[in-house]
This record gives C-alpha cells, sequence and structure tokens, in this order.
C-alpha cells in the first residue's frame, strides 16, 4: 500500500509535535480513529476541521483544500501484506459469515452501514498480556422489499 504524500506530511508534523491522536482528538472534539482516517484519506474534514488540525500541526493552509475533498475510500482489491491489517483481514475470512448469520437471525435481512458507524480501539489491560478491544457500532440497515 502506498500512502499518499499528504498522509506523510501529516504524520511527520503530528511526530514533530509530539502530538498522539488522542491528543488531537482533544483539539478536535472527533474521535482519534475518524482523525486517523482523515490522515489517511479515508475521510474528509469541514473546512472547519481542516483548520483546526493544519494549525495543531503547523502546516501551511495550502493542504486544508485537500483535507476537505473526499477521497478514494479503501485499499483495494488486495490481501493486505501489512500484519495488523491482515490479521482484520483473516479475522473476517474466519468469522465474517459466522457473524453475517448472527447479525441476520437477531436483525434480519440487512447489513451494517459503514456510513452511520464509529470505531473505537481501546486498551485492555491483562496480567497475561494486554489485550486490543476493538468496537463497532454501526446502524442497521434492512434490504427492503418492492
Amino acid at each position: 500500500m502506498s500512502i499518499p504524500e499528504i498522509t506523510q506530511k501529516l504524520l511527520a508534523a503530528k511526530k514533530n509535535k509530539q502530538l498522539s491522536f488522542a491528543d488531537l482528538e482533544t483539539i478536535l472534539g472527533h474521535d482519534e480513529v475518524w482523525i486517523a482516517a482523515l490522515f489517511y484519506r479515508q475521510a474528509s474534514a469541514s473546512e472547519a476541521e481542516a483548520k483546526l488540525l493544519i494549525e495543531a500541526l503547523g502546516l501551511d493552509a495550502s493542504y486544508i483544500q485537500e483535507l476537505t475533498e473526499s477521497p478514494v475510500k479503501g485499499l483495494g482489491p488486495v490481501v493486505p501484506t501489512d500484519p495488523l491489517i491482515y490479521r482484520f483481514y483473516e479475522i473476517m475470512q474466519v468469522y465474517g459469515m459466522p457473524l453475517k448469520a448472527v447479525i441476520h437471525e437477531k436483525f434480519g435481512d440487512g447489513i451494517m452501514s459503514a456510513i452511520d458507524f464509529t470505531l473505537n480501539v481501546e486498551k485492555e489491560e491483562d496480567p497475561k498480556g494486554d489485550r486490543v478491544q476493538v468496537i463497532m457500532s454501526g446502524k442497521f440497515l434492512p434490504y427492503k422489499k418492492w
């Protein structure tokens, strides 16, 4: 996966300012995962949000326009090679159909929205090794009959 030039600039500025995505959450008033999605051009900002981010990172205002444009989303039709991203792919390979079956059993025929959606990452301390807790919440969208 190639990383867009703007992503590289944003990440370098974040590192230079010694800011975390959680720090930026406080500044922008949006979840750290959404802000990371904005960095990687998987989300778009309003002009006000883009200005706040650019100011916080000490970058030139010329980046504002690109941050407000609707991005092309997704990684493309390839199996990811990054180990952490691949694990999510693997989870869907193993648990995708079981998740689908359980969701349909509980809600009926439909899908979970990835638009009306939130994603949170929490650190769960455990004496056997810290755990990653990923919490996805999406609106259920039933298929309609016509």
